[in-house]
């Protein structure tokens, strides 16, 4: 029991009963934060500085080690070893399925690591699910020797920066100090969640061993429509559950579940591409196995960095009902590219492709060739700064999704003519464009019907191949219109519940 005590999670609240209801009708109070008392609390907080001091000294060490080296003081000190002394939950339990004692732990929120996990049955694999890889290029025997030699001091460099400096950046949310910093208001986020929407959270894990934080609010018993549709939330590179996108669907009425980065909150792991893509079909086979929904009743919600993850989901599960992108974009390199030097191009390019190869655009289009599937993308027109609406790379996306999926209607004129279109600042200057161009939507919407009815319909598509110019840019600027909506905001400004909506899908 004292050994339980010792080493056991630390209580951090005490949520309200979901069984509590007071006879006056009113609503029962809120939970409230655990205070420790004495020695608890003073060990607590001389942890909580050992840690940030751990971790100033980790993020600085590349830095400190040159400075002792070009003195010549490099010394090896030992570690002085600390020992956990928190308040503890003394039976901690190992695995559960949705039974009594899940409601008892639910009042709690203590350390996730001790959190009971959900059994799925799921086979543990080194290898992960599948991934697009980029196409080797093909070499005779003795050229790929001289190319891997030559090549050595770059794939090693591109290993130490990905694995240093490089995730981080590009993952900030899963650096410790942020997480430290942001502690108080992801507490209060999930509290929001346990406590007002009877939020469920669970632990899964992923087939390589990654515990995922996931929180679920279950709308179905409300008896609203939406209710029925589960939102799969990803979130960006510096998001969580608990403050991030799951609000915007929670406020339409849907049934909601977040889920954590590995390496962000209480889930494990580093978000490596292959880890990511591991966290998100657990997630979805949660939804499915243990949740009860079907797949045709689950609509994916990405913001930013998460659309790789969603892409992934609806190319691997073509079944899904829709895909929502808000702020996302169509490749990374791009965007590396353009915050690196032009000297490190050859760098960049090998780094980001051997070990952060988040090629939204490619996980789509393999999708299209199998699947009509919906799609909407979400922008801001500020989202990658007002000087330059056109760079944001979410439009990259549009138009080269609109190129492979119709590549008859996408010419030349027909790009100008959209580019035209996404280049609008406002509502007002948007509908200038496409009015301007005498765009009829009911003559379009026929001409796609009547092309899906006469043919199988795979794309890509070859409608438009007979087609006058007019015809193509009239085409190519209401399908525009049809899978991008804009809207005046920036990159980091939350989604109004008005502008989430279901896709626009074409009826027979």
């Amino acid at each position: 029991m004292w050994l339980r005590c010792l080493f056991g999670p630390n209580l951090q609240r005490i949520h309200r009963s979901p069984d509590q209801t007071r006879t006056d009708g009113r609503l029962p109070r809120r939970g409230w934060n655990y205070q420790p008392r004495g020695l608890e609390r003073h060990t607590d907080s001389i942890l909580g500085w050992a840690s940030v001091l751990w971790s100033l000294s980790y993020y600085s060490s590349p830095l400190l080690l040159c400075y002792l080296y070009r003195k010549g003081k490099i010394q090896i000190h030992s570690a002085i070893g600390t020992f956990p002394w928190s308040f503890a939950l003394t039976s901690p339990l190992k695995e559960y399925r949705f039974c009594p004692i899940q409601k008892k732990l639910a009042c709690f929120d203590f350390d996730f690591k001790h959190w009971p996990l959900v059994s799925l049955f799921l086979l543990l694999s080194k290898g992960g699910v599948s991934l697009l890889r980029p196409e080797p290029k093909h070499r005779g025997a003795a050229d790929s020797v001289l190319n891997s030699v030559r090549t050595l001091p770059c794939h090693i460099l591109s290993y130490l920066i990905v694995h240093s400096f490089g995730r981080r950046m590009l993952y900030p949310g899963s650096v410790g100090l942020l997480q430290k910093a942001m502690r108080p208001m992801l507490q209060q986020g999930q509290a929001r969640l346990v406590e007002e929407y009877d939020g469920q959270r669970n632990k899964l894990v992923a087939c390589d061993g990654n515990e995922i934080d996931t929180m679920f609010v279950d709308r179905r018993k409300d008896g609203g429509r939406a209710g029925k549709t589960l939102v799969i939330c990803c979130e960006g590179n510096a998001g969580f559950y608990e403050v991030g996108c799951m609000n915007t669907p929670l406020e339409g009425g849907y049934s909601v579940l977040g889920w954590n980065h590995p390496g962000f909150g209480g889930s494990t792991g580093v978000p490596f591409p292959q880890n990511e893509a591991n966290a998100m079909d657990v997630v979805i086979q949660f939804a499915v196995h243990k949740l009860g929904f079907q797949l045709s009743d689950i609509i994916v919600y990405a913001w930013s960095i998460g659309g790789f993850t969603a892409s992934w989901a609806v190319m691997s599960y073509p079944e899904i009902r829709a895909l929502v992108l808000d702020a996302s974009f169509d490749d990374l390199l791009p965007l590396a590219l353009k915050v690196m030097p032009e000297s490190w191009r050859p760098l960049v390019t090998h780094t980001v492709r051997q070990y952060m190869n988040l090629n939204n655009d490619e996980q789509l289009c393999k999708l299209y060739e199998l699947h009509l599937n919906t799609f909407a993308l979400i922008s801001g027109t500020r989202d990658q700064g007002p000087e330059d609406i056109m760079s944001n790379r979410g439009n990259d996306l549009l138009l080269k999704l609109l190129q492979y999926r119709y590549p008859k209607v996408m010419t030349e004129d027909a790009l100008r003519a959209v580019r035209q279109w996404l280049a609008a600042g406002t509502q007002i200057e948007e509908e200038s464009v496409y009015t301007g161009y005498e765009v009829d939507d009911d003559w379009c919407l026929s001409v796609l019907q009547s092309y899906q009815t006469d043919r199988e319909p795979l794309f890509p598509w070859s409608v438009g191949e007979d087609m006058t110019l007019e015809g193509r840019r009239q085409l190519a600027l209401f399908l525009a219109r049809k899978y991008m909506r804009n809207f005046d905001t920036t990159h980091c400004t939350p989604l109004p519940i008005s502008e989430f909506r279901p896709p626009w899908k074409l009826k027979h």
